[in-house]
């Protein structure tokens, strides 16, 4: 197994710190985080892909994106996602496609069957036909039905961005939040990303569930036995709760109240309404039967920008007014601004070497790598 450092006090020196080879029990018991060499995880994670049927292109893209994501600090997007991706995989729920197939296909709409392939690999396509039909009609959109999970939608939405192009990204889920007053959750805490081009490296992304706070953390805190801040879910009743366990059998609330649950119920029309795919309850569990698709719905749009003024007068613009939000006056007590995609940025800045997973994630990935026999040497490199 993989060679860790062992937690100890705050201010110990590294050199003082304790080494041995642990078992997984090891790992499952350990609070603090993880921190993971960041290119073996992701050679890891790629293998885990490979052994479960996937083709080695696709498999490296799967593991690019949800190792980015816990480099950024997106751990609910990230590889704590591979144990559902892979059941599925296993169970035939998920393809091992490598391609969506386009249904139709008008210049500057284009409607995919991805055939429920993972959803970065139908993702990846779509943005590959929008960078080149946005620049060729000034706009273009890809709807994606029958997909799956795609990570964060930010992912996408800032390579359209590299691109020149203003990206949009959104994805419909199971239901998950109820109407304002509800007591049944009707639509998914649907997220939604808009990116735009920059004249820095610091990135300007929007990047948001619907909903106060995505499934994914909550999960994370139930693992971690932590408690939810209130506001975020019910229990199965309808009423407020602060234990993940019982928002995960319940309902999620959603941001701003009616206006997070209005944006929701939009957003899961134009995906799979666009698609002519899956809307609210047509869209399945992602943890549930791992034999039953999932069959979300996925939008792309993009823009080209220099169809309304040249690029890097738009990208300098941007970025300005991006610094003066960083810039703005701090209430009390707050050290520092950030604006829209800074502190992922700033946090992938970071983890460039060295990608934070908490304890539970690494523990699942040692068990992963015992299941589909593929060599989990030398990833964790340090806990503190």
């Amino acid at each position: 197994m993989a060679r860790i450092i062992r937690k100890c006090r705050r201010g110990t020196p590294m050199n003082a710190m304790p080494i041995e080879s642990p078992d997984v029990s090891d790992v499952k018991d350990l609070t603090d985080r993880v921190l993971a060499n960041t290119g073996a995880l992701r050679r890891f994670m790629a293998a885990l892909f490979r052994a479960a049927g996937l083709p080695e292109a696709s498999s490296n893209l799967v593991a690019q994106a949800l190792v980015d994501a816990d480099c950024q600090g997106r751990a609910s997007h990230g590889v704590m996602l591979a144990p559902m991706y892979l059941d599925r995989l296993r169970e035939g729920s998920v393809s091992t496609l490598s391609q969506a197939d386009i249904v139709s296909d008008t210049g500057s709409v284009i409607v995919l069957d991805a055939h429920n392939a993972l959803g970065q690999i139908s993702a990846d396509q779509a943005v590959k036909l929008l960078g080149e039909r946005a620049p060729a009609h000034g706009l273009a959109s890809v709807a994606v039905r029958n997909a799956f999970h795609f990570g964060a939608a930010g992912h996408w939405a800032s390579q359209l961005a590299d691109l020149g192009l203003i990206g949009i990204v959104m994805s419909n889920t199971r239901p998950l939040m109820p109407a304002p007053g509800g007591a049944e959750s009707v639509v998914g805490n649907n997220p939604v990303s808009i990116a735009m081009p920059s004249a820095t490296p610091i990135p300007i992304v929007l990047d948001m569930a619907t909903s106060a706070s995505a499934m994914g953390t909550i999960r994370l805190a139930e693992a971690a036995g932590h408690d939810i801040p209130p506001g975020w879910a019910t229990d199965s009743n309808g009423l407020g709760t602060t234990d993940p366990a019982q928002a995960i059998k319940g309902m999620l609330l959603p941001a701003a109240g009616p206006k997070g649950f209005g944006l929701a119920f939009m957003i899961d029309l134009f995906c799979g309404g666009l698609s002519g795919g899956a809307i609210g309850d047509g869209v399945r569990a992602l943890y549930s039967n791992a034999a039953v698709p999932y069959g979300c719905a996925h939008l792309f749009i993009a823009i080209d920008v220099a169809r309304f003024l040249p690029l890097a007068e738009f990208s300098a613009r941007a970025s300005e007014f991006a610094e003066r939000v960083r810039s703005s006056a701090r209430a009390a007590g707050t050290e520092r601004l950030f604006s829209p995609g800074e502190m992922e940025w700033s946090a992938a800045e970071r983890h460039k070497d060295a990608c934070p997973l908490d304890s539970g994630t690494a523990h699942s990935l040692h068990v992963l790598a015992a299941q589909w026999q593929v060599d989990a040497t030398d990833i964790f490199t340090a806990i503190r």
